[in-house]
């Protein structure tokens, strides 16, 4: 399955996948909008076996067929407890 990504500039790390590269027709727009301006990041072939750094390639690929889109969140902080004293 080919898909496009693009970056939102309004939050890093936040990533817009697609079927179709400059088709965010199946996208909502109050989704859409939430990312500001998009840039071209990549083209990628999904295959079942290909692994993705940060997300399951099987439910990239259920959400780009069911929906159109996939949206990748930026990486939650790990948050350390302060130092016991």
């Amino acid at each position: 399955m080919q898909c496009f990504i693009y970056s939102g500039k309004k939050k890093a790390e936040l990533f817009l996948y697609i079927t179709n590269k400059n088709d965010f027709s199946n996208v909502p727009e109050a989704l859409f909008a939430s990312f500001g301006t998009t840039e071209f990041v990549m083209e990628l072939e999904l295959t079942p076996e290909r692994k993705l750094a940060r997300v399951d390639v099987t439910k990239v690929m259920i959400s780009l067929k069911d929906k159109g889109y996939f949206i990748q969140m930026p990486p939650v902080p790990i948050r350390t407890p302060d130092k016991i004293q």
